[in-house]
């Protein structure tokens, strides 16, 4: 079984995965909006534009998304986060950094907890949730 993270967004899907490619140092392998597909007849002309898929690779993981258009987007994503692992502090504060351009809001700030070094959550200013941490050494780990 493979899991993935599908994010919707309200129309700034292209410029959300467009910074998402950049902070992450991903891989776009997909941006394609309505036009010329047949989902191009489902959606209001303004809409064609807008993202029907989205494909970012990130270490051989897949995060996707597209536009929901109004009459189907249930707004912003309030009960999911998308959670980034790595392995130093420093890369984690980088992340959290980058997620936070543009204004987000930050629902806990980046700190030591006793799971992670450095751990921190926000809401990015496309709305998408997030969390960021990076592993705690083993030296550290409590595993029995």
């Amino acid at each position: 079984m493979k899991l993935s993270t599908y994010l919707m967004f309200d129309g700034n899907c292209r410029e959300a995965f467009t910074h998402y490619e950049k902070v992450l140092g991903g891989k776009m392998l997909a941006m394609m909006d309505h036009k010329g597909t047949p989902a191009e007849e489902h959606v209001a002309p303004e809409w064609r534009d807008k993202i029907l898929h989205a494909c970012l690779e990130i270490d051989g993981q897949m995060l996707m998304a597209s536009d929901a258009p109004p009459d189907r987007s249930d707004g912003p994503m309030r009960s999911v986060s998308v959670s980034v692992g790595v392995k130093t502090p420093e890369e984690a504060e980088r992340i959290f950094a980058g997620l936070s351009e543009g204004g987000a809001k930050i629902t806990m700030p980046m700190a030591e907890t006793f799971w992670s070094p450095r751990f921190g959550m926000l809401v990015d200013r496309f709305g998408t949730n997030w969390m960021v941490g990076a592993e705690m050494p083993a030296d550290k780990m409590n595993c029995g």
